[in-house]
């Protein structure tokens, strides 16, 4: 399980930013502390309201140079639907190949619905020297981050 003060773990997958392209959690590092926001899937309820409060968000993530991303186990295609279809103004990772959410143990099944590895809707802050400094992890899909508490934790990490 990675804890706050922890090494965050490698990130390398494609990323949904309109394009599709090679995303590398330690070269975002360069810019400024990450926001990593698990999420079960696209297109859904919880998971639409949290990434547009994210997006509605952005100016206060931006202001303390931080950059945040969406990770879901969707195809990189779906995910740059789902960025279209909202605005959102961030990058989607895609982890379809489930090694983030494995890595950052919020791999969680829908075992009643026949769906197995989508990732718990976590929240890490990741700062500039690679270490954990925000953690927030849910067993309930249906709970959102609260979200002034990553902001001041991106703040925080700056």
């Amino acid at each position: 399980m990675v804890e706050i003060g922890d090494e965050a773990p490698e990130i390398s997958a494609p990323l949904a930013n309109g394009d599709i392209e090679a995303f590398s959690l330690s070269d975002e590092l360069d810019d400024g502390p990450v926001v990593l926001a698990f999420f079960p899937g696209a297109f859904t309820s919880v998971c639409t309201d949290e990434m547009c409060t994210f997006r509605d968000e952005m100016a206060q993530f931006n202001e303390v140079g931080a950059t945040v991303f969406g990770i879901s186990v969707d195809t990189p295609f779906s995910l740059n639907e789902f960025r279209d279809a909202h605005d959102l103004q961030f990058g989607l990772i895609s982890d379809h190949e489930k090694s983030a959410i494995e890595a950052y143990d919020v791999a969680m099944d829908f075992a009643d619905l026949g769906y197995y590895g989508v990732a718990k809707r976590a929240v890490f802050v990741v700062d500039e020297t690679g270490e954990v400094t925000y953690r927030w992890v849910s067993d309930d899909p249906g709970v959102e981050p609260d979200y002034d508490a990553v902001e001041t934790a991106a703040e925080e990490a700056a």
